[in-house]
């Protein structure tokens, strides 16, 4: 197989097109080979480039087709609101993929700049900018860290306890230098670059030694509900007692045994803190020795007795119908839960697609709440859990993470991307998930990523089983992305090391 001629106006159909195919190696298709065939495509173009402009070109159209595909998503949102036209869906998509295209374009043109003509200097320079690339995407302008490249890895993922998330995108984009230059009839080139994905990714191969049994003995009763309740019904006045009752169905009855309870985000519209008629309400549904765990809202009050702004919380609430705990949403999703600049983006008919007059304000970052007799439980609401390295309160380290999510929003294909970074964050912290959602996916990840039970997207169900055992601090729990950051290290001098030998 020979590479494709790069010259011409094709070029530019063919970067967008390569970049949407590089986006159907994440869930739910799962068409990785696709992916690593696209990037291998893309060090082809960018190495061919005339110059470093065409490169920066070259790479952003690759960006814009992967990200256009691959967040189709967010256009879904926009059916659920009605501040704005649906149609605006999909012009949000393809301006923030406009936006995010610039990071591989930077790649490409740093890369072409530096190590062009060079094939494993190429490479490597390639893969440690990548892997800079994507925690600075993750990073900058509150981030959006969706979908790093290594997600399509999620099935053999063991190594990114050890390099983390990003680390383990650096050894996808090797993976596919790999095909790169076996394509340009590199033998020796490919042998070499082939040989660290195939050692990480080894490392992650199902079955190396034989699975641990997922210990259940003294362990908490967990029980998950996915009430499948739409985003078009959530908030109608006229389906709330309904909503309610489908909640307080699915919670079961009262056992020997107690039990932790879990509800997804935004599950009820009650004011937990200032109604103790809700709070008595979820008592009534619960053991005098369980504890339920439900997302709410939390109002700010200013000095008036004026209501200035909101939380999105996680409640813990009784068998007494008392408060044992609260989380704040840290990490908020702007244009879903705060408007940026208000005053000016309202003007020209902006809002967020929560409903309500009311801003939503962060919390303080990642907490843990002690629930007794059951352990310390940590928790992520929704898109908070795709942050690697931000989700663990490590001074005081939790048993589980609960990530309770409202994916009713997003369609097909948001729910399966979503649990696939929620497994990495269980692989890098050896902790492990819980998450309950309106709609799916509802699911109990163990501490190595495994599914251990789930409830399939649009289906009204309950999880109950025992809480999986934390396992060991990884290396990445102890260090986080610094561990990311010594890889892309490692790489550059190797790129540097290269790149002089050859002249």
């Amino acid at each position: 197989m020979s590479l494709p001629d790069f010259k011409g106006g094709r070029a530019y159909l063919g970067m967008l097109l390569l970049g949407a195919m590089s986006s159907l190696g994440f869930a739910p298709l799962g068409y990785w080979p696709l992916t690593l065939l696209a990037l291998a495509l893309l060090m082809a173009a960018v190495e061919a480039s005339a110059n470093q402009r065409q490169a920066f070109g070259r790479g952003w159209l690759f960006g814009l087709g992967h990200f256009t595909i691959g967040l189709n998503w967010i256009a879904g949102a926009f059916q659920f609101q009605d501040a704005m036209p649906v149609w605006f869906g999909w012009g949000a998509v393809v301006g923030l993929s406009l936006y995010l295209a610039l990071f591989p374009a930077v790649v490409a043109g740093l890369t072409w700049r530096f190590a062009k003509g060079r094939s494993l200097s190429f490479l490597f320079l390639f893969a440690a900018s990548w892997l800079v690339a994507e925690y600075m995407r993750a990073s900058l302008f509150t981030g959006f860290a969706w979908n790093p490249i290594g997600v399509i890895a999620v099935d053999r993922a063991s190594v990114a306890a050890l390099i983390g998330t990003y680390g383990l995108g650096a050894i996808v984009i090797l993976a596919a230098g790999a095909m790169w230059l076996a394509l340009r009839r590199d033998g020796r080139g490919a042998v070499i670059a082939a040989f660290l994905p195939l050692l990480a990714l080894g490392y992650g191969v199902e079955g190396r030694v034989p699975p641990r049994p997922v210990e259940t003995s003294h362990r908490p009763l967990i029980h998950i509900v996915q009430p499948n309740i739409g985003q078009q019904d959530k908030w109608r006045d006229d389906y709330a007692a309904q909503n309610f009752a489908r909640l307080a169905r699915l919670s079961g009855r009262t056992g020997a045994e107690p039990r932790l309870i879990f509800w997804p985000e935004a599950a009820i519209p009650d004011y937990l803190e200032d109604e103790p008629w809700a709070r008595a309400r979820i008592a009534s549904l619960i053991g005098p020795r369980d504890v339920l765990l439900t997302g709410g809202v939390s109002i700010v009050w200013g000095k008036d007795d004026q209501a200035k702004a909101a939380h999105n919380s996680l409640f813990a609430v009784d068998g007494q119908g008392r408060l044992r705990g609260r989380y704040d949403k840290a990490h908020l999703v702007p244009f879903g839960e705060y408007l940026p600049m208000r005053p000016w983006l309202s003007a020209i008919g902006l809002s967020r697609l929560v409903p309500g007059d009311l801003d939503f304000w962060p919390g303080p970052g990642a907490q843990s709440i002690d629930l007794p007799g059951f352990g310390r439980m940590g928790a992520q609401v929704c898109y908070e859990i795709i942050f690697s390295g931000h989700v663990v309160d490590r001074a005081h380290r939790p048993d589980f993470l609960f990530n309770p999510s409202n994916d009713a929003w997003f369609g097909s294909w948001g729910p399966p991307q979503h649990l696939a970074q929620a497994r990495l964050r269980a692989v890098e912290e050896a902790m492990p998930i819980l998450r309950s959602t309106p709609t799916g996916i509802s699911a109990v990840v163990d501490a190595e990523g495994r599914i251990i039970a789930a409830l399939p997207f649009r289906k009204a169900g309950t999880i109950t089983t025992h809480l999986p055992a934390p396992g060991a601090p990884t290396l990445f729990a102890q260090f986080g992305n610094r561990l990311s950051f010594g890889l892309a290290m490692i790489l550059l001098l190797a790129a540097i090391a290269l790149r002089k030998r050859t002249r």
